[in-house]
């Protein structure tokens, strides 16, 4: 080999050598890590947001992880509250694929099917939520919207009956079936029965609302303006009136709930 040549290879060797150290002494990439659930006050603080606000972020925690039950069931309950009720039955009864014995996903299941109009196929569901847990008056309240709405109204009042008796005097359980009152033309029984709703101490604007709902269908306008006045803004309290006046003029019946505890009549007593 020439002397030539014998330089030109041991410079290609120097070359190669050198950019083999070059390319060990660069670090490799940091691993990327995976995105973790939110801390425990992050999530309680999401308690007291909207329903959209809740839909998103219970969402990405699920994606996070999708076998955490407690984003399933409140993701759930965001999509029933937002009106998506198909995806809202859909993702609770993927959160009992995964913890079959979940009483809340059971409870969602129910109320989100309750909330479409097609009751019959969350009963299953509350019944079994009724079965694991006996002493909970919530199972018994929603399958008494359920029934009513398969119309079943014995074992509606029946299971009514069985929440107020875990339950004493309870506003939600008492709303219910005073909308089931509602739905079948009875007015003045679902006033008695809201009127002792309202009096205790866990009752909401839904209460009033409905409370307000009974007494105008009664032609006792003066006594739901009262209420309504005081709970709403004036143009939404105007717009209920105007609402009461027009079902009481051409005597039509009240729509049933379709949500545990909600009438769909007018738009402030929606939801639940």
């Amino acid at each position: 080999m020439s002397r030539t040549a014998a330089a030109a290879a041991t410079m290609t060797l120097a070359l190669v050598s050198l950019s083999g150290v070059a390319m060990a002494q660069t670090p490799a990439p940091a691993a990327v890590q995976a995105p973790q659930p939110a801390a425990a006050a992050t999530r309680a603080s999401y308690d007291r947001a909207d329903a959209l606000s809740r839909s998103v972020f219970w969402s990405q925690e699920q994606q996070i992880n999708p076998m955490d039950p407690v984003a399933g069931v409140k993701t759930a309950q965001a999509l029933r509250e937002l009106g998506q009720f198909d995806q809202a039955a859909e993702t609770a009864q993927g959160v009992l694929t995964v913890q079959p014995a979940n009483v809340e996903a059971m409870l969602e299941v129910g109320r989100a099917h309750i909330a479409r109009g097609q009751a019959f196929y969350g009963i299953a569901a509350l019944e079994q939520a009724r079965a694991a847990a006996p002493r909970d008056w919530r199972p018994l309240s929603l399958l008494g919207v359920a029934y009513q709405q398969v119309r079943r109204p014995d074992d509606a009042k029946a299971a009514w009956n069985e929440a107020l008796r875990l339950s004493p005097d309870n506003p939600d359980v008492l709303t219910n079936a005073a909308i089931a009152q509602m739905g079948e033309g009875d007015a003045p029984s679902a006033e008695i029965l809201l009127r002792r709703a309202a009096a205790q101490p866990g009752a909401t604007l839904k209460v009033r609302q409905n409370l307000a709902l009974s007494l105008g269908l009664q032609g006792k306008t003066a006594q739901a303006e009262q209420i309504l006045r005081r709970d709403l803004p004036p143009e939404v309290a105007d717009r209920n009136l105007r609402w009461l006046a027009e079902r009481t003029a051409t005597s039509a019946p009240v729509v049933a709930a379709e949500t545990a505890g909600a009438a769909r009549t007018w738009s402030s007593v929606q939801g639940g």
